[in-house]
């Protein structure tokens, strides 16, 4: 079983985030970490031995052969216009990105689940105290 995990370390809005890649059995899986201030080597090389195995990874998703392919040599001005096209995309850029993202739309709908169902369970009890307060009320009549 081989198995592949990268790193990458960058600067988004006010904090630095490291995203874990791991590749494993054509599955591939993101996580997402928020350092805070810019992390020393050896800070994230501690982060790696004390929390790598706590790490949430996303659900797998399916790598198909096209990142095995063996990649063509590709004519000078095609290539750029390949690298134009590329740059223009305003859409989710990397796999990581699309991971993530899908990671969050799961999240966000069990949520959602969970909040509606705590919401009815409330009103259930808040009917259960109505219902027994107006049964005392009457008890004596």
């Amino acid at each position: 079983m081989k198995t592949s995990i990268k790193l990458t370390v960058f600067f988004e809005g006010m904090f630095w985030v490291g995203v874990f890649e791991r590749i494993q059995e054509e599955k591939y899986e993101v996580s997402r970490v928020v350092f805070g201030s810019e992390p020393k080597d050896y800070e994230v090389y501690e982060f790696m031995m004390k929390n790598f195995y706590k790490l949430k990874f996303s659900n797998s998703i399916l790598l198909g052969n096209i990142d095995e392919a063996k990649e063509k040599k590709i004519n000078q001005k095609r290539l750029q216009r390949k690298i134009k096209k590329e740059t223009e995309n305003k859409g989710i850029g990397t796999k990581a990105q699309l991971a993530m993202k899908l990671q969050y739309e799961r999240i966000k709908v069990e949520k959602k689940i969970f909040s509606k169902e705590q919401k009815e369970e409330e009103k259930k009890r808040q009917f259960e105290i109505r219902q027994q307060k107006k049964f005392e009320k009457h008890k004596g009549h």
